[in-house]
């Protein structure tokens, strides 16, 4: 189980694979990343567009254009992609959904999920896309 969209876990992915091109300002092929990190180009031709949106991810056009971070990897933290692409919604509410679980109705999980919550929102606001690329060796993009 994942509380992360795969749109998300997408996202994720192709940041830091893009972290890893080089040197700053890299610009890498959406056709290459996508076969890279094995996902459809179409899919993940949307999940730039919200991260250049979101200005952590940068395009240019033409014959030798791209995709290049708009900003070092030091400064993206997991928090900024995971808001960009699934908004406050994975840290926020309960992990049953609204229908089950409310502020006036809480199901048993509702207290000890609120602070795995917090835990979890802390850890993606320090963690940065930087860190994960130091640690490159040990997962797989």
């Amino acid at each position: 189980m994942s509380i992360l969209s795969k749109s998300c876990i997408y996202a994720l992915r192709a940041t830091m694979y893009t972290a890893c091109q080089g040197t700053a300002g890299a610009l890498v092929t959406v056709q290459t990343m996508a076969q890279e990190l094995d996902i459809p180009s179409h899919y993940l031709t949307k999940v730039l567009a919200k991260l250049s949106r979101k200005r952590i991810m940068k395009s240019q056009r033409g014959k030798t254009g791209g995709m290049a971070l708009a900003k070092p990897a030091q400064k993206i933290t997991l928090l900024e992609i995971v808001e960009a692409i699934d908004g406050r919604e994975p840290l926020a509410g309960c992990i049953l959904g609204p229908t089950h679980c409310t502020e006036r109705k809480p199901c048993p999980l509702r207290k000890s999920w609120m602070v795995e919550q917090k835990r979890l929102e802390a850890l993606f606001s320090k963690t940065r896309i930087s860190d994960m690329v130091r640690s490159k060796g040990r997962i797989k993009l």
